[in-house]
């Protein structure tokens, strides 16, 4: 790996860490990379791409009716789906629901998932050439100059702001709690984003910068730790860029990941994290 800027080993040791971990994620058997459909259900009982059976919903309910010839099992217990079965799911759940194909069964997952108040079902086939084919994101060299920190202003209360979805069809919400302001390299002026919690304080930012498009996807998010008090009474955060990762609507036509909050846009070229990965 060549940079022009000097890293320490151990900082470098920890990301190339975090990027093995990563990289074994994205490769995991029934995972984002394993996409290959995903299809609104009707009213009435109909076939689908991809999968055997009748599929279905009545608003509330999604019904799945199937013969045990058709080979589907049922995902938790590998029982033959053998006639109607039906789930129930709040908006943004997801389901492993049932499973078939393959030597042993279980090469394509039928995913059910509540999206924008609707059923939808996506497979998710083991032998999609994306995933077997999957050698790793792309990255930019370590830049130490793109970790820095930020200090967060939290709000009183959470914000729920209105935002879009890699699918035009979906709508979603970004639930900001407060806001992350930080300067980078060779810019006179500070940086504001928006940001949301994640399990135990956490934050997470998605974030515009002026690669997209070009060297990178649309958007890219970066997660920190939970925020620590200073000496000044400053919540902070590191935010290392280079820990910027793709979601998983950069990998798959399939996705329904959210976009940006307005705003949270970058005048500055984020060359760290991961490149768009161009397997689509």
């Amino acid at each position: 790996m060549s940079t022009s800027h000097p890293v320490p080993d151990a900082q470098l040791a920890r990301w190339q860490r975090f990027r093995n971990s990563r990289n074994t994620a994205l490769a995991s058997k029934h995972g984002w990379l394993t996409l290959t459909s995903f299809q609104w259900l009707e009213r009435e009982p109909s076939a689908v791409d991809l999968a055997p059976g009748l599929w279905s919903t009545d608003g509330t309910t999604a019904f799945l009716t199937a013969a045990a010839a058709d080979g589907l099992t049922l995902v938790d217990s590998g029982e033959a789906v053998d006639g109607t079965i039906s789930a129930h799911l709040s908006d943004e759940e997801s389901l492993m629901w049932v499973q078939y194909g393959g030597a042993d069964g279980r090469q394509v997952v039928v995913e059910l998932a509540m999206r924008a108040d609707l059923y939808a079902i996506r497979t998710r086939d083991a032998q999609s050439p994306v995933f077997t084919e999957f050698d790793g994101v792309p990255v930019f060299d370590y830049r130490p100059d793109l970790v820095v920190e930020a200090r967060f202003t939290p709000y009183p209360e959470p914000v729920d702001v209105p935002i879009g979805t890699a699918n035009p069809l979906v709508d979603g919400v970004h639930r900001s709690v407060g806001e992350l302001a930080f300067r980078l390299p060779g810019k006179d002026h500070e940086f504001h984003l928006l940001a949301e919690e994640e399990k135990l304080g956490a934050l997470t930012v998605t974030f515009h910068d002026e690669t997209n498009g070009e060297t990178t996807d649309e958007w890219r998010k970066v997660s920190t730790t939970r925020p620590r008090v200073d000496s000044l009474g400053n919540k902070t955060v590191i935010l290392d860029f280079n820990r910027a990762i793709n979601y998983p609507s950069a990998f798959t036509p399939y996705g329904t990941c959210p976009m940006p909050v307005k705003n949270n846009s970058l005048d500055y070229r984020i060359e760290a994290g991961e490149k768009e990965p161009g397997l689509f």
